[in-house]
């Protein structure tokens, strides 16, 4: 029986900003593909990089179980993998080479290794597995062990062949997810992940997977993975998969990692129902859009389910900006989208980004001025990054000499000419960050004003975060001013 070791490239230490905020997700998309060769008969096992302090820490499992082959196998599902960090990068290239110093296949499936086939091959990889790879990294697996030399007829691969680079056909993306096993949960020692979050934020989170791939076509976003088209899972197997992990590890809270939550028509009314009759008692975060969240309905649903939290793409207050994205989406949705959200008790969070050609200073104050009018309960803030595959990468590609990738995620280098310089963006992060914090302390002392013994703890500390927010914002506000005047 070939003895198969899978890991991932994500080091949650080499990212300082996640390091720092622990909130850790097992390897989602490594588990799934463990557990289909598992089924299929092979001796699976799994060495999670997620708390490693270097990638050397891989010797211990390829020592230990001496593998035949190593599965470098990212979760597509997380968003952090297809951001294609450089750090992450170099520790997969360290650890293909200390597995190929034990004589190991290496087998690598993810974001990065598909835009930059030519780095992994270099640097010894085998075999390179393009787009969706359960099904694939299977068929292969059969061919290596039957020591048959048919890798070209296996869709969604690219390796060498003799002195030249051999990229097969296209691989189809899997219909029926339900026919996929449960991701291998067990092989992933869940605790240090427990740890982080009750140690950090006093509940427990995993993440759970419903469907696979996104429709919409914004023209920055790149899908290497499940691309374009949009398929589900059954409520069946969710609801399974929920209860087992609730039951298992004592799940409180669930992120549902999909790119869009409940996009199936009917299907978020039918979860809540099944969450209802089965009792599950979770609260969970979802990734949506704003035109997806203007329906009353559709929304009260989701709160009836549990969901807290709901992250959508807002990125722009300025229609031209979200048109040029080809985001598909208007900005008066994004207005009621978090007022319908909020009437439901669910905590609305954007994702804004700045940056995108053609941006100027009055997009950027429309912006601020949508936050500032709206105060959603969390934000993300980024700025443009061009990957691979995009549309967007295509039009700013030429500027892409020096630098393609960041080496973190809080690293937020603008890589292409655009209206203003890199480091204005970077006091424009930080600008945004201390005016929203200002805006919701200031929310926060009209709210215990208004109901001074209704208020908790949570308004409490905001309210007193004005003493630093305040003076930081009035700070920042003098110094984006003076890169305004400069760059004008």
């Amino acid at each position: 029986m070939t003895k198969v070791l899978f890991t991932h490239s994500y080091f949650l230490r080499f990212d300082p900003k996640q390091w720092k905020q622990q909130q850790p997700y097992p390897p989602l998309g490594t588990m799934y593909a463990a557990a289909v060769l598992r089924q299929a008969g092979y001796d699976v096992s799994l060495a999670d990089s997620m708390f490693f302090q270097s990638p050397e820490e891989i010797i211990t499992a390829l020592d230990k179980d001496k593998p035949e082959v190593l599965v470098i196998y990212d979760d597509g599902f997380n968003y952090l993998t297809k951001m294609c960090l450089t750090n992450m990068r170099e520790a997969a290239f360290r650890m293909i080479q200390l597995a190929k110093e034990r004589g190991c296949k290496v087998i690598v499936s993810s974001s990065d290794a598909t835009d930059h086939c030519d780095k992994y091959l270099t640097k010894g990889a085998d075999f390179i597995v393009i787009g969706e790879g359960e099904v694939t990294l299977k068929q292969l697996l059969d061919n290596l062990t039957k020591k048959e030399n048919s890798s070209n007829e296996i869709a969604g691969l690219v390796f060498k062949g003799g002195n030249e680079v051999i990229k097969t056909a296209k691989r189809e993306v899997l219909r029926e997810l339900d026919a996929l096993p449960m991701p291998a949960w067990d092989l992933i020692n869940i605790q240090p992940y427990k740890d982080a979050w009750l140690n950090n934020w006093g509940y427990f989170s995993l993440n759970v997977a419903t469907t696979r791939g996104c429709p919409f076509k914004c023209n920055w976003c790149a899908k290497p993975i499940y691309g374009n088209r949009y398929n589900s899972r059954s409520l069946e197997k969710v609801a399974e998969e929920i209860e087992y992990l609730i039951k298992q590890f004592d799940t409180q809270h669930i992120w549902f990692c999909d790119d869009i939550f409940g996009l199936k028509p009917g299907w978020v009314n039918r979860f809540a129902d099944i969450v209802e009759e089965k009792k599950l008692d979770f609260k969970f975060k979802i990734q949506s859009r704003a035109d997806l969240l203007v329906e009353d309905g559709y929304v009260a649903a989701l709160s009836r389910a549990g969901c807290e939290s709901a992250w959508m793409g807002a990125e722009s207050g300025s229609q031209k900006i979200l048109d040029a994205m080809d985001k598909g989406i208007k900005v008066e949705q994004v207005h009621t989208a978090t007022r319908l959200l909020k009437k439901h008790n669910i905590r609305p969070a954007f994702f804004l980004q700045f940056g995108y050609p053609g941006e100027e200073l009055a997009d950027i104050q429309m912006t601020i001025k949508m936050l500032l009018d709206l105060v959603p309960a969390d934000i993300g803030v980024s700025v443009s990054y061009p990957l691979p595959g995009t549309k967007f990468y295509e039009k700013v590609k030429e500027d892409l000499k020096k630098k393609t990738n960041w080496k973190d995620s809080d690293e937020l280098a603008l890589m292409f000419r655009n209206t203003y310089p890199p480091q204005f963006y970077k006091e424009l992060h930080r600008f945004i960050h201390k005016i929203y914090k200002d805006k919701q302390a200031a929310n926060s002392i009209r709210q215990i004003i208004s109901k001074p013994f209704g208020s908790g703890k949570m308004e409490l500390k905001s309210a007193l975060s004005i003493l630093y927010y305040k003076p930081a914002s009035y700070l920042y506000r003098i110094r984006m001013k003076k890169y305004e005047k400069a760059n004008v």
